[in-house]
């Protein structure tokens, strides 16, 4: 009986240690994944160490990502890309978001060389971004052009109405806060508002016309806003070439000398701390028996302790 008894406590013994050995590991392997990973700021989320051409995918709605433009920073100052492939599929976005990523091309491309290819969609500010490159490769097929910007508000002065409900306001002047969804637009709010549309069409017409050295009268309807397909696009020297990947990279090899050989890598933006660590929290964690949910915040406590010490620039259908 004794016997049975000390064997079962023995057994109980062995399985608590082989618990806390499992979990030292988990934390061992994390911590030291973590540290290859998160310690190099030069290769997280880059394409490796070895001479190659860097791919960035550009596309959803575009706005002022400071992800992506630090990316585009980072593939600029990293000696082992040689040139880089930007592959936009995107209805545009924020006429800002397009400025801003306009200028962080234009710094890479100052660089290295920078094409982009163009996939269902390069419409608005995808279109500035494409802008930027040193050529534009589309599909016969793909979406581009739709040159200008909108600005849009609900009225909602008649629901109001038949709700009963009033909105009333004071401001410091007549055009603080115009045009306002809660009152009817008066003529001065907006000739103020068509006025600063104007100004940014104005500098979005005067890109298409110094980087495609065209005159933009001269295409049938740029100046109204349509789209184009891609092959319409190549004839109006909207963009340079029908072709995709394979076409971008023989164009490198032959008209920027890149060597023919390399290989094609993705770039992406750094993935976010906790949500790359919970990845490999869950994936270890599963492996050796253990909930992924457990092992973090076991690793919290460990960290705990060690560190005691407005305007738009997008296409899309017209909705019916």
């Amino acid at each position: 009986m004794n016997s049975d008894a000390e064997s079962i406590v023995e057994r109980r013994r062995l399985k608590r240690r082989i618990s806390i050995w499992r979990i030292a590991a988990v934390v061992l392997a994390v911590l030291f994944f973590g540290t290859m990973v998160m310690g190099d700021s030069e290769m997280s989320g880059s394409g490796g160490i070895l001479p190659h051409v860097a791919r960035v995918n550009i596309d959803g709605v575009i706005t002022n990502d400071r992800k992506i433009i630090d990316l585009l920073d980072r593939v600029g100052k990293a000696s082992q890309v040689k040139a880089v492939i930007l592959e936009i599929n995107s209805p545009g976005g924020t006429t800002t978001g397009g400025e801003a990523m306009y200028d962080a091309v234009r710094r890479l491309a100052e660089k290295k060389p920078v094409v982009a290819t163009c996939g269902t969609l390069a419409t608005s500010a995808a279109y500035i971004v494409a802008l930027a490159t040193d050529r534009i490769f589309v599909y016969g097929n793909t979406i581009t052009g739709s040159v200008g910007v909108i600005f849009q508000w609900a009225n909602v002065t008649e629901l109001m109405k038949t709700l009963g409900i009033r909105f009333e306001d004071v401001k410091s002047g007549s055009l603080k806060a115009v045009p306002n969804p809660f009152e009817p637009t008066s003529e001065e709010a907006r000739a103020v508002t068509e006025e600063m549309v104007d100004d940014a069409m104005k500098w979005f017409v005067g890109l298409v016309e110094t980087r495609r050295d065209i005159e933009p009268s001269s295409v049938p309807g740029l100046t109204k806003g349509r789209i184009y397909s891609g092959r319409q696009a190549v004839g109006y020297k909207l963009a340079d070439q029908i072709g995709d990947e394979r076409a971008a990279r023989a164009w490198l090899v032959k008209e920027r000398g890149i060597p023919a050989g390399l290989h094609i890598r993705q770039w992406k933006p750094r993935e976010d701390r906790n949500g790359l660590l919970d990845l490999v929290f869950d994936s270890m964690a599963s492996a050796l028996g253990f909930s992924g949910s457990k092992v973090a915040a076991l690793l919290d406590r460990v960290t705990e302790t060690l560190e005691l010490d407005g305007l738009v620039s997008v296409w899309h259908p017209a909705g019916r």
